[in-house]
């Protein structure tokens, strides 16, 4: 027969199986977290861009809508988490990092004196916080 310590050593074994698979899962998520962070904060302005969002903003109209989003990214990447674009800061550019900085400068330099608008808002709040950011291009 069995001895109750033994069994008392299957479960704390297996518990530990289950805490050592989760810190990898956990080690993983950041990694690839961290490789989606350099990677935005490394992104360029593609130079096809330019042909993209004329085709994507004609699009729009043709469907009768004013606005789309060109951008989604995690409120994280900004310098304050999202705090200024969450509370409609008028300062909520000079929050940007990366791909988002740049796309930014883009539109200012080259839509904005075209006609076209730009704003960012929290598109979700997991737990309560600022999730996403979308930036939307609008007409």
């Amino acid at each position: 027969m069995i001895r109750p310590e033994e069994l008392r050593k299957i479960s704390e074994d297996k518990e530990m199986a289950e805490l050592r698979q989760a810190l990898e899962r956990q080690k993983k998520l950041e990694a690839e977290q961290k490789d989606v962070h350099q990677a935005f904060m490394n992104q360029h302005v593609h130079p096809e861009a330019k042909a993209r969002v004329t085709l994507a903003v004609r699009r729009a109209a043709e469907r009768g809508e004013k606005e789309i989003q060109v951008m989604r990214f995690s409120s994280a990447f900004c310098t304050d988490q999202g705090r200024a674009i969450n509370n409609f800061e008028p300062i909520w550019p000079e929050t940007l990092t990366g791909f988002a900085k740049e796309a930014y400068e883009t539109w200012d330099q080259h839509l904005r004196p075209l006609g076209y608008k730009l704003r960012a808002q929290i598109l979700d709040y997991p737990d309560g916080m600022p999730g996403d950011v979308g930036m939307i291009l609008y007409w």
